[in-house]
């Protein structure tokens, strides 16, 4: 375990460790159903890497709810239940869904008595019609492309007990999906995945990470993400050209050497420039960081000290 100023580095060997049980709460049907589009995670990355954090987890739900509890009886008013919000970010194509719906399987499986609800901020993009009328279409995914104040009244809402719906993200027709929601109904644990979910708050006075009880970053080199979107591209163009009302349909059919060109393109006009000017500088913000090498190897975890 090596110090930094803010941080623990701990590398993959030694954090197996931190978890004796060495119980893995699912099979590899499971696993392939959890795993994103490209993404490469195997029993023996639950085994050393996830059921060590998810014992890391149930420490900080034991404190969460302790502290609720004292407060409760502090104030002389009955305890009541307050979900744990669990934040994962990181770039677009870095494996932070495939985190998400992997930690929403173990956590149900270890506390079979609890829900454990998943929502992605996706569905908090503004609609393509909105974005166009703003002339934002070329900035989806920056800050301003998401209705913020919408996202922080939902989990608001949720922490506060209130019945809340968030919209549906559809990447096969690249827009939100009209009339359709999540419900999250009074979840023991939510789960809120997205690229923006530390980020800071520019004219709002909270942001949706003020409600976070923990916070996890994905992380890897840009030159690694890069080819993973990439080949996440290839592989959606693979099963596109059978649908033509998919999105990437008419790149799908179309030259795939120009259609590779313009993924490139929007990495470098997209995504290059909103890792680096607003994704990453929230990374130090993560209570966890995930460390990825190559083909998504995880080699190290970083754990706030304080």
């Amino acid at each position: 375990m090596e110090n930094q100023i803010n941080y623990y580095r701990i590398d993959r060997a030694e954090w197996r460790n931190f978890y004796k049980d060495h119980i893995v709460p699912l099979t590899n049907e499971e696993l392939d159903h959890i795993k994103s589009l490209n993404d490469r995670i195997s029993m023996e990355d639950v085994s050393e890497v996830y059921m060590p954090m998810v014992h890391l987890l149930q420490m900080f739900m034991k404190n969460h709810q302790r502290l609720q509890d004292d407060q409760a009886s502090f104030l002389g008013i009955k305890p009541h239940k307050v979900p744990f919000i669990l934040g994962i970010a990181g770039s677009v194509a870095v494996g932070k869904s495939t985190t998400a719906r992997l930690l929403k399987s173990l956590l149900s499986e270890v506390y079979p008595d609890k829900k454990v609800q998943l929502i992605t901020t996706d569905g908090f993009i503004f609609p393509n019609a909105v974005l166009k009328k703003k002339g934002i279409m070329s900035r989806k995914g920056f800050p301003e492309s998401y209705d913020m104040p919408r996202l922080i009244k939902f989990v608001n809402d949720v922490k506060n007990g209130i019945v809340a719906k968030a919209p549906v993200y559809s990447h096969k027709v690249y827009d939100i999906i009209p009339d359709e929601f999540d419900v999250i109904d009074q979840p023991d644990i939510l789960i809120v995945e997205g690229i923006n979910v530390l980020q800071l708050p520019s004219h709002e006075p909270i942001f949706v990470s003020d409600f976070f009880d923990f916070s996890l970053y994905v992380d890897a080199k840009e030159e690694y993400i890069k080819r993973w979107y990439l080949e996440r591209f290839g592989m959606l163009l693979d099963t596109a050209f059978k649908d033509s009302t998919n999105y990437y349909y008419p790149y799908a059919i179309g030259d795939r050497t120009a259609a590779f060109k313009m993924a490139s393109k929007v990495w470098e006009d997209v995504n290059h420039p909103n890792l680096h000017e607003y994704i990453l500088p929230t990374r130090n913000r993560a209570d966890l960081i995930i460390v990825k090498s190559a083909n998504h190897l995880i080699e190290e975890l970083r754990l706030r000290k304080y």
